[in-house]
């Protein structure tokens, strides 16, 4: 009688030891619920990185658009005034510019503005005018703007990357007038970019991102972007 005591003692004891099969499914359950929240945390930072990628991608789709616009108007001046626009010298054209944002040209003209108290005196005036008022447009467009005017023979690299760099050519057999504009971008080479990602038109090893060539009087060419 007494071995059976014993017996229903330790069997008592080792059921009371063991946890019950209901306290086995609650740690499994907390264990699932952690490990999907987890993943559901990694799919959200996936979206919002996605959403971000988007969103910087169409900014930069606008500025290039915005870019090509006003290279593209440009060119249209410079062949609405093609008796100045020709000229290769800059002294006599002062549609060739080598500026950096701020952009504000040599000499300002406001001789084409509806408060004007007096008209363009000359196609030189009517140059200078049409350029104060398209350097304004364009700074107020394109972050830390960058533009180049200028007769340019080569206006890609060796390696077909487009160049700041304006190499002369022949008078009347390669002198093409080229446009080209750079701004402050996003990079994407963040390693070989600076601190804070960005790449800048003034840097060292930067290229215009619209190169946009026009031979005044002629038909235009299409912009290169």
């Amino acid at each position: 009688m007494a071995d059976n005591s014993l017996l229903y003692s330790l069997r008592s004891r080792s059921r009371a030891g063991r946890a019950s099969p209901r306290h086995w499914e609650s740690g499994f359950t907390l264990i699932e619920v952690l490990v999907s929240i987890v993943v559901l945390s990694f799919g959200i930072l996936g979206l919002v990185g996605v959403q971000a990628f988007a969103l910087q991608s169409t900014r930069e789709a606008r500025l290039q658009a915005q870019a090509a616009n006003l290279a593209r108007e440009m060119a249209e001046m410079m062949r609405g005034n093609n008796q100045i626009g020709i000229k290769s010298d800059a002294s006599l054209n002062p549609y060739l510019i080598n500026l950096q944002s701020p952009l504000s040209p040599a000499t300002p003209s406001y001789c084409l503005g509806v408060a004007s108290s007096s008209a363009c005196a000359d196609g030189t005036a009517v140059a200078r005018a049409e350029l104060t008022d398209w350097l304004t447009r364009l700074d107020a467009a394109l972050p830390g703007a960058r533009v180049v005017i200028c007769f340019d023979k080569a206006p890609y690299d060796s390696n077909g990357m487009p160049q700041w760099n304006c190499t002369a050519g022949t008078a009347g057999v390669d002198e093409v007038a080229v446009i080209k504009i750079g701004w402050t971008r996003k990079s994407t080479l963040r390693a070989s970019a600076t601190s804070d990602g960005v790449e800048t038109a003034t840097a060292t090893g930067s290229y215009p991102y619209v190169v946009f060539p026009v031979t005044s009087g002629n038909p235009m060419g299409a912009p290169s972007l």
